[in-house]
C-alpha cells in the first residue's frame, strides 16, 4: 500500500522560495533602517519550516543568511562588528531550530502516514475477511479475492485455480513437470476496456520455468517489473491486451490451504503506482491464504456434494425398466448446492401376474445420511414387493422397519437423543401403487405422501383421493388402500413434494399448476416430463425433485387364458392338456413339455393340500407365466426331499424348470406362479 504523494513542479517550487523570501528580506530592511533589528530574518527559515521539506527549508535559510550579510556590511556600515556578529549568529541559530523543526514535522508526518497505511491495509484484511468465501463455490471466491484487491491494492487481479479443484477430486500427487495448465475464474481491473470483455472461465498455461509456475513449485510469492508484452502472458495477458504497454510491476502469490497449491492470485500494478514492496507481499500472502481457506472448503464441500451425488445416482434406477404393464418414464433432479443432495426416489418394480408396481418416497432431510437412509429403503421396498404384498401391508412393514432402526440407534453406544435427528430418528414419505394389466385394476396407499395425479384419455388432470396415512417412522394410523379400474392408456404422474412446494408459492398454487401442465398433451411421456420440469422447478427451488410418469397398458385377451377347475385329482391331466392347447394356439409348443410338468406339480399341490375354488391361469407377453390360485391362505415352502420320501419334490422341480417362481396372497387365498422365459 502507497501513500500519495505531492504533485508541484520544481519551478513552482522554486518561484514560491523566491517569492517568499523577497518578501522576508524587503520587510527586513525595512525594519533594519528604523530599528536596527533583524527579528524578520531570523524568522524568515523558521517559517518556512513549516512549509517545506528540510533540504527546501536549508536552502531557504542559507538564502537569507548568504543576502542578510552583504545588507548588513553595505547598507549599515556603522554597525559593528559585535552588533553584525550577534545578527549573523542569530540567523546561523534560527537556521539550526528551523532545520531541527522541519526534521521533527517531517518525522511526524512520515508516522502519521505509516499508521495510514496501517490501518487501511488493516481495513483491507477486515474487508478480505467479510467478503470472500460467502458461498461454498469455487468460482465466486475466487470473484470475490480479485474484487477486494482490485483498486485498493492493485490495478488489475485475476486468479487461476486448477481443474481438479473445480472438479472436487483429489489432488494430483506427482510434481508439476513441464507446463502447468489451471483455469481463470476472476479477472478484475480498473481499466474501462476490460470491464466485462473477458471471457471465463477460460484455460491458461504457465511456460515451464516462468516465474508463476516456480511460484506454484516453491510455493513462494514473486515479483518482477514486467516489460515485454510476451513474457507478460502468464501475469497479467488481459491487462497487456488492453493496451497497458509500459513497465509495470506484478506479484503473484500462491494459494495454499493445509500445504497444498490450489492456485495462484496475480496482481499488478501500472506505472502511475508505486512497485510492490516487502509489506505489500506479506498483505497479498495474508489476502490469498485466507481466500485459499475459503477456495479449499468449497473443494472439500464440492467433493462431498458430488459423493453424495454419486451414491445417490447409484441408488436409483439408471432407466425405468420396459414393462407390459406400463410405459414408464422418470426424472430426478438433485436439490442445489446449498441445501445438498436429499433423499428422493423413485422406483418400477415388476411384479407377478404381468403386474407392476410404482413406487415414489423422500426421506426427510438433506446430505450423505439422506441418500444412504433412501438406498436402504428402496432396498427395503424391493425386498417386500419380491413377496407381493398389499400396499398397505408394505407400508405397514416398511414403517416397522424404520420404528425399529431408530430405536436401535437410539440405545447404540456412543449415540445420544441430540444424535437422533441425524440418525436414529428417520423419518420419510412413500406412495406404493399395484397395476394389473390384465383386469386394468390399480391399488394405492400412501405414507404421508402428496396424491398422484391420473389423466384419463380424453380429460383432465386430477389427482386421487388416497386414504393420508401417517409419515413412515411416526406410529400412528394405520395404513389404507384406495383401489379403481384405469382405462387403457391413462397417464399417472408420481411425484415428490420438491415439484410443487417452492418458497414463491403455497402447495395449492403448486397443485394447480402441475395439473394444468399435465392436462396440456404432449406427444412422448419424455416430453411430458420435460414440460412439466420447465414448468415447475426454477432457480428458487430448494429441495430434490423425484418425477415417475407412467401410461398404463392392457394385456388384451388373447395374450390370457383362464380355467376353472374342479377339486379332483383327474382335473391335473386336463388342465395338462389344456395349457399344451392354448401354447399351441401361442406358437409356443417348444414349451409344452416344460409348462405341461409345471402345471401339473403346481395344481397337484393346490387340490391336494389347498381348497376350492381352483384356477389355472397362463398369461403370455416377455415370459410365458403360470399360475394357479386356490382357496387356503396356507403359503408352501420349497424343500429338498430325502432319497425315501415319497412326496416333497414337486416345488423343487418347479423352481428348477421355471425362471422365477413365487406366492401371492389373495383376499380369498393364494395363487403360486412359474415364470418361463420365451
Amino acid at each position: 500500500m502507497q501513500p500519495m504523494r505531492l504533485s508541484s513542479s520544481f519551478a513552482f517550487l522554486l518561484l514560491s522560495v523566491a517569492l517568499f523570501s523577497g518578501i522576508q528580506l524587503a520587510l527586513a530592511v525595512a525594519h533594519i533602517r528604523v530599528m536596527g533589528l533583524p527579528e524578520y530574518s531570523v524568522l524568515i527559515p523558521v517559517v518556512a519550516s513549516a512549509l517545506l521539506s528540510l533540504r527546501q527549508t536549508m536552502i531557504v535559510g542559507l538564502f537569507n543568511l548568504a543576502a542578510v550579510i552583504p545588507i548588513y556590511g553595505t547598507l549599515r556600515q556603522d554597525i559593528g562588528n559585535v552588533s553584525q556578529f550577534v545578527v549573523i549568529t542569530a540567523l546561523a541559530v534560527a537556521l539550526g531550530i528551523s532545520l531541527t523543526v522541519c526534521r521533527v514535522r517531517i518525522t511526524r508526518d512520515r508516522r502519521l502516514k505509516h499508521l495510514m497505511i496501517a490501518r487501511e491495509r488493516l481495513n483491507l484484511l477486515s474487508e478480505a475477511s467479510s467478503r470472500i468465501g460467502s458461498t461454498l463455490n469455487v468460482a465466486r471466491t475466487a470473484e470475490e479475492l480479485s474484487e477486494v484487491a482490485v483498486h485498493r491494492f492493485a490495478d488489475h487481479a485475476t486468479v487461476d485455480i486448477f481443474d481438479w479443484v473445480l472438479q472436487g477430486e483429489e489432488p494430483a500427487l506427482e510434481p508439476h513437470m513441464g507446463d502447468i495448465t489451471l483455469r481463470r475464474l476472476a479477472c478484475q481491473s480498473d481499466v474501462a476496456v476490460l470491464r466485462g470483455a473477458v471471457q471465463l472461465p477460460r484455460a491458461v498455461t504457465y511456460r515451464q520455468g516462468s516465474e508463476p509456475a516456480l511460484c506454484l513449485m516453491t510455493g513462494e510469492p514473486t515479483r518482477v517489473q514486467i516489460t515485454d508484452t510476451g513474457d507478460a502472458a502468464h501475469w497479467s495477458a488481459d491487462a497487456i491486451g488492453a493496451g497497458v504497454h509500459a513497465a509495470h510491476p506484478a506479484l503473484v502469490v500462491p494459494l495454499r490451504a493445509r500445504g497444498v497449491t490450489l492456485g495462484a492470485a496475480h496482481f499488478t500494478r501500472t506505472k502511475h503506482r508505486n512497485p510492490f514492496d516487502a509489506d505489500d507481499v506479506l498483505l497479498a500472502q495474508e489476502i490469498a491464504a485466507r481466500a485459499a481457506v475459503c477456495v479449499d472448503n468449497a473443494h472439500r464441500y464440492t467433493r462431498e456434494h458430488n459423493t453424495s451425488l454419486a451414491l445417490q445416482q447409484s441408488l436409483l434406477p439408471q432407466v425405468a425398466p420396459k414393462q407390459p404393464a406400463v410405459e414408464a418414464t422418470t426424472r430426478y433432479i438433485p436439490a442445489d448446492s446449498r441445501a445438498g443432495v436429499g433423499g428422493d426416489w423413485y422406483d418400477v418394480i415388476p411384479l407377478s401376474g404381468a403386474r407392476v408396481a410404482l413406487v415414489v418416497g423422500d426421506v426427510v432431510g438433506h446430505g450423505l445420511h439422506a441418500s444412504a437412509t433412501m438406498g436402504r429403503l428402496r432396498t427395503a421396498v424391493r425386498t417386500l414387493a419380491d413377496i407381493d404384498l398389499p400396499p398397505d401391508e408394505l407400508l405397514t412393514h416398511l414403517n416397522d422397519l424404520i420404528i425399529r432402526a431408530g430405536t436401535d440407534m437410539d440405545h447404540a453406544p456412543g449415540v445420544g437423543r441430540d444424535a437422533g435427528a441425524d440418525f436414529g430418528e428417520l423419518v420419510a414419505t412413500c406412495l406404493y401403487m399395484i397395476y394389473d394389466p390384465v383386469t386394468r385394476h390399480c391399488t394405492a396407499a400412501s405414507a404421508g405422501h402428496p396424491p398422484p395425479a391420473l389423466v384419463r384419455p380424453g380429460s383432465q388432470a386430477e389427482y386421487i383421493d388416497i386414504p393420508a396415512g401417517p409419515p413412515l417412522g411416526v406410529s400412528g394410523l394405520p395404513f389404507e388402500t384406495a383401489e379403481l379400474q384405469l382405462p387403457e392408456g391413462s397417464l399417472l404422474a408420481l411425484y415428490t413434494d420438491g415439484l410443487i412446494e417452492s418458497p414463491n408459492r403455497g402447495l395449492d398454487e403448486g397443485l394447480e399448476r402441475l395439473r394444468k401442465a399435465l392436462s396440456e398433451p404432449k406427444p412422448s411421456l419424455e416430453d411430458t416430463c420435460d414440460h412439466i420440469l420447465a414448468t415447475m422447478v426454477d432457480d428458487h427451488s430448494r429441495d430434490d425433485v423425484a418425477l415417475l410418469i407412467a401410461r398404463t397398458q392392457e394385456l388384451e385377451g388373447k395374450h390370457v387364458a383362464t380355467w376353472d377347475l374342479s377339486e379332483n385329482l383327474a382335473e391335473v391331466a386336463r388342465a395338462r392338456d389344456l395349457a399344451s392347447l392354448r401354447l399351441g394356439g401361442w406358437d409356443l409348443e417348444e414349451l409344452a413339455f416344460t409348462t405341461g410338468l409345471i402345471v401339473s406339480e403346481l395344481v397337484t399341490n393346490a387340490i391336494r393340500h389347498g381348497g376350492g375354488p381352483v384356477q389355472l391361469r397362463l398369461i403370455r407377453q416377455d415370459t410365458l407365466i403360470c399360475e394357479v390360485s386356490d382357496g387356503s391362505n396356507t403359503a408352501p415352502h420349497l424343500r429338498r426331499a430325502q432319497a425315501f420320501d415319497e412326496d416333497g419334490r414337486g416345488l423343487f422341480i418347479v423352481a428348477q424348470l421355471a425362471k422365477r417362481w413365487g406366492t401371492k396372497q389373495g383376499p380369498d387365498g393364494k395363487t403360486i406362479w412359474a415364470e418361463l422365459a420365451l
